[in-house]
């Protein structure tokens, strides 16, 4: 039996994306589990497909909170999913403020994604 973790990331600059990605597919190299990922780049995506899905059920979900549509992944029904597998990543400190807040964990972009990767 394969053992998985669901994860959602929430994050619309697909150079960061990319970085995410290839840290997770080192960590998954370490883990006795493989890892399921659903990403979401725009923030209608996470009401239509997210919010009102009974189904969507996630172990970690990665939020960030701009979005390029001019809306906020902070539409995502916290009170849906357990705040404590919600991981604010925002690189700007006052929206990871607003999430801390609503009792969402929260770190810096740059502990997502590592210096030495050139972000």
């Amino acid at each position: 039996m394969v053992l998985t973790k669901k994860i959602l990331i929430l994050e619309d600059n697909l150079l960061v994306l990319s970085k995410i990605l290839a840290n997770l597919e080192i960590l998954e190299q370490d883990q006795p589990y493989s890892l399921s990922l659903v990403i979401l780049t725009d923030y209608q995506q996470v009401e239509d497909y997210i919010n009102n899905n009974p189904k969507a059920q996630f172990d970690i979900i990665l939020l960030d909170r701009d979005c390029k549509l001019n809306g906020s992944f902070h539409n995502l029904n916290f009170e849906r999913f357990d705040v404590n597998r919600i991981i604010s990543i925002s690189s700007i400190p006052d929206y990871n403020q607003e999430a801390r807040k609503r009792g969402v964990i929260v770190t810096a972009k740059q502990n997502v994604i590592p210096v030495k990767t050139g972000i």
